[in-house]
């Protein structure tokens, strides 16, 4: 298996993890439309939160949170609403969360920037 494509698959295993240690349920996984994917949907208790997740071996060419551009954060909130709608949740509140994740020895740190847009 390519290395950049396991690492991506542990890191998203590993904020999976990340969430449930924080009480939320998980929803979604890998969840795929016309116009994109969204990595992570889960609740928080209170809402529904997508969750997209970025994961390093190493910051040497920069933060994770940092692969999030204006762009990106444009189309995460689009497919955010597609996935609630898809789901009957059309109009309901969505926040979309970044986590980005970098190798720490046997696991990841992670850093969870919430409410991104």
């Amino acid at each position: 298996m390519n290395a950049h494509i396991d690492l991506g698959r542990r890191g998203e295993d590993a904020a999976a993890a990340y969430l449930l240690k924080l009480g939320w349920t998980i929803l979604d996984r890998n969840w795929r439309c016309r116009d994109g994917e969204v990595d992570i949907v889960a609740h928080d208790g209170r809402r529904h939160v997508v969750c997209e997740v970025k994961t390093r071996a190493t910051v040497r060419f920069g933060d994770p949170l940092e692969a999030i551009t204006r762009t990106k954060a444009v189309r995460l909130r689009r497919l955010a609403w597609q996935w609630a709608a898809a789901h009957g949740l059309k109009g309901a509140p969505v926040q979309v969360d970044v986590l980005g994740l970098v190798i720490d020895g046997d696991g990841f740190t992670v850093d969870h920037l919430r409410e991104v847009c």
